[in-house]
């Protein structure tokens, strides 16, 4: 069962730690991909970087959840 998370007395849903890893993977690989250049070939970046955050976000919890 999913249980929530306790930081500081203050419950939080694990879907929060989720979001927070992913949002520091999802940095790494923006940072990485723009420094290759590769936004050149994109119609559109915010789109883009929208999908690529919840794709790295739903690999998290598969890998949680495997």
């Amino acid at each position: 069962m999913i249980k929530e998370i306790d930081l500081f007395g203050v419950f939080v849903p694990p879907i929060l730690a989720y979001a927070a890893l992913a949002g520091v993977l999802w940095f790494g690989v923006s940072t990485s991909l723009g420094w290759a250049g590769f936004y050149r070939f994109v119609w559109h970046p915010a789109l883009f970087n929208t999908a690529l955050y919840v794709l790295i976000l739903a690999g998290c919890v598969f890998i949680v959840f495997r």
